[in-house]
C-alpha cells in the first residue's frame, strides 16, 4: 500500500483547503473523492460567484447540539484570514448584503485558489475515485494507521480526514458516505435535516397563493416558542409550491417538522395607525390602501384569503368597522403558517445535524476514534446563510491542519 501522513477523503470546501494548509506544513497528504470535478458546492453557491465568508462572524451564526464547540475554529481562522488569502492570489470581491462577500468574477477563483494552495504543498490528488473501505490498525501510537481500500487502489496513512459534506444536493454528488464511517466506528451522530432550504405548504391549501410565484417582498419572519423564538428580518419569496427567499431559507434551519411560521408582512409599518388614518381619509377599497403597503397582487389575494374582514372586505375603507380594520392590521403582523414540509435535500443548501461535536476536540477536530478527523459540513455545525458555512469549512479545516502537523509531522515540536 502507498503511505500517506494523511488521506482526506472529500475534495470540497473543506478538504481540499485542509490538505493546501496540512502540505504547506510538511505533511504527504492524499485527497480522494468520487466525483469527476472538485468543489462542486463551491462552483454553484452564490449564483456562480460564491458567498465565500462574512464580515462579521461569531458562534452566534451557528446551529448545533453545542453551540459552543465552533468558537475555538473561528477564533483562529477568521474571514481577514481569508481575505488575506484572497489578495494573495490576486482575487477581486465585493459586499453584497450584511456583510456577505462575494468573487467580483467567478466562484471558479476561489476553487483556482484552493488547487494552487494544494499545490504548493505538494498534495496529491485522486479523482473520481471511491472509497470501498476503511479499516483500522493500532499497532501503538507510533505504528497506528489507516488501510483505505479505494477504486484506484489500497492506501495506509497514519490520519484520516472525513470532508465529505452533507445530504444536500445529490445531484452532485452529496452521499451519506462521512456519516457511514461515523458509525463504523462508533462515533455519535445528531440526527440530519435539510436547511437552508424552501418550505412547502399543502397543495389545495396554497392554490391561491400559486398564482403569486416570483412576487417578492421584505418580512419579519419567525417560529418558535415565546421562549426560544428565532426570527430573521429577509426577503420573502412566493413560489408554486410554497415559501422561499431568505427569510425563509434562515428560518427553515430553526423550524421543526409540525410547528408554524409566523410573517410580519409590513415590519416597518404601524399597520393599524395606517389604516385608522386611511378610514378617514380615503374612500378606497382595502386592497386597494393595503397595496401601498404590500405588492398590489398580494394585498388582493391576502385580502380575499386571510383577511378578518367578512363582508366588509370588498367595502371601502370608510366604511369598514375599527374592529375589523384592527384585526386586519394584526394579522398582517402576524400571519401564521404551518408548513407541511420542504423541498428535501434536492434544494438544501446544506445539512443540519451530523458527527456530533461530543466525540470531537474543538482544538483539532479529531474524534475519540484515534487518528480520526471531521470537518466542514459532516459535522454538526450549521451556519446561517450568508457565507458563515463556506468560513466554518475554512476554519475547521486550518484547525485540523494544524492539529496534524502537531501530531504527525516529522516537525511536530514547532506546531504544537
Amino acid at each position: 500500500m502507498q503511505e500517506f501522513d494523511v488521506v482526506i477523503v472529500g475534495a470540497g470546501a473543506a478538504g481540499l483547503f485542509c490538505a493546501g494548509v496540512a502540505g504547506q506544513l510538511g505533511l504527504k497528504v492524499l485527497v480522494l473523492d468520487h466525483g469527476e470535478k472538485v468543489a462542486e458546492k463551491i462552483r454553484i453557491s452564490g449564483g456562480g460567484r460564491c458567498n465565500f465568508t462574512n464580515l462579521d462572524v461569531s458562534s452566534a451564526n451557528f446551529i448545533s447540539e453545542n453551540p459552543r464547540f465552533a468558537k475555538s475554529a473561528l477564533s483562529r481562522y477568521t474571514p481577514r484570514d481569508f481575505l488575506s488569502l484572497l489578495q494573495k492570489h490576486g482575487i477581486a470581491y465585493h459586499e453584497k448584503h450584511k456583510g456577505q462577500l462575494f468573487c467580483d468574477r467567478s466562484a471558479e477563483d476561489i476553487i483556482t485558489l484552493l488547487l494552487a494552495e494544494c499545490l504548493t504543498g505538494g498534495v496529491e490528488r485522486r479523482q473520481p475515485c471511491s472509497l470501498k473501505g476503511v479499516r483500522y490498525s493500532d499497532g501503538g501510537s507510533d505504528a497506528a494507521r489507516y488501510e483505505l481500500d479505494t477504486s484506484s487502489g489500497g492506501v495506509a496513512c497514519k490520519a484520516l480526514v472525513i470532508a465529505t459534506g452533507g445530504l444536500s444536493i445529490p445531484k452532485i454528488g452529496a452521499t451519506d458516505l462521512g456519516y457511514r464511517i461515523a458509525k463504523q466506528f462508533d462515533l455519535p451522530l445528531v440526527s440530519t435535516r435539510p436547511a437552508l432550504v424552501p418550505l412547502t405548504f399543502d397543495e389545495t391549501a396554497w392554490a391561491p397563493f400559486a398564482q403569486l410565484s416570483g412576487l417578492s417582498l421584505p418580512v419579519q419572519i419567525s417560529t418558535g416558542g415565546k421562549k426560544d423564538t428565532t426570527s430573521f428580518r429577509e426577503d420573502l419569496l412566493f413560489t408554486h409550491r410554497g415559501l422561499s427567499g431568505p427569510g425563509v431559507l434562515q428560518i427553515s434551519s430553526y423550524w421543526q417538522e409540525g410547528s408554524n411560521i409566523r410573517l410580519n408582512l409590513a415590519p416597518n409599518t404601524d399597520v393599524a395607525a395606517y389604516l385608522q388614518q386611511a378610514k378617514a381619509t380615503s374612500r378606497k377599497r382595502i386592497a386597494n390602501e393595503l397595496a401601498a403597503l404590500l405588492p398590489s397582487r398580494l394585498a388582493d389575494t391576502w385580502v380575499a384569503q386571510c383577511a378578518p374582514l367578512g363582508q366588509a372586505g370588498d367595502r371601502p375603507i370608510n366604511e369598514a368597522p375599527d374592529k375589523a380594520l384592527n384585526a386586519l392590521a394584526e394579522r398582517i403582523a402576524r400571519w401564521e403558517l404551518t408548513p407541511t414540509g420542504s423541498e428535501g435535500y434536492r434544494k438544501a443548501e446544506v445539512t443540519a445535524g451530523g458527527v456530533d461535536t461530543k466525540a470531537l476536540s474543538s482544538q483539532t477536530m479529531e474524534s475519540k476514534q484515534p487518528g480520526l478527523y471531521f470537518i466542514g459540513e459532516v459535522v454538526d455545525v450549521t451556519g446561517w446563510l450568508g457565507g458563515y458555512n463556506f468560513q466554518w469549512a475554512w476554519a475547521s479545516a486550518f484547525a485540523c491542519a494544524h492539529g496534524l502537523a502537531a501530531k504527525h509531522s516529522p516537525h511536530a515540536s514547532r506546531f504544537a
